[in-house]
Parts: C-alpha cells; structure tokens; sequence
C-alpha cells in the first residue's frame, strides 16, 4: 500500500508540476479545461496522499485547491453549453 500511495503523490506532483509549466510557458491558458482539470486531479491525489500520512494542513489546502479547480471547470462547462452557435446571415 505505501508503495500505491508514493507512486499516486509522485503522480499528482508530476501532473500539478506539469500544468504550472505549461501555463507559465503559454502552452497552456489559466482558464482553461485542462489546466482546471490537472488542477483538479492533481489536488485530489496529493490530498489524498497527505491523508494517508495525517498530514492535515496540507489536505485541506489540496481539496481546496482541487474544489476550486473543479467549480472552474463547471463554470466552463456551462458557458459551453449556454454559447448560441454562430449562424450564418441568410443569402
């Protein structure tokens, strides 16, 4: 089990590193899915594995983080689905 829990903390620090760079190098735009999206993977799996070790300061930071990530890709989920497709004049 520590084992599954080393390898899921190096994951969720390789995917949070990743996502930082990327939008730091303009790869990648703050606001969107995939950023909010690595965000939110990656704050759970570091939550996770900081609970597995009772360190609790840093699990309640990483749900937070990954709560905030996920309401951000909600909001981008809705205003996907509220934008009017763009429609031609007609001739």
């Amino acid at each position: 089990m520590s084992v599954v829990v080393t390898a899921l903390g190096w994951v969720g620090a390789a995917l949070c590193l990743t996502a930082y760079i990327l939008v730091t190098r303009g790869r990648w735009s703050p606001t969107s899915g995939r950023y909010q999206a690595a965000n939110v993977v990656s704050g759970l799996m570091l939550g996770a594995v900081a609970a597995s070790s009772g360190v609790w300061p840093s699990v309640v930071t990483n749900v937070v983080w990954a709560a905030v990530a996920l309401h951000a890709v909600t909001s981008l989920v809705r205003a996907r689905r509220h934008r009017t497709p763009s429609v031609p004049p007609a001739a």
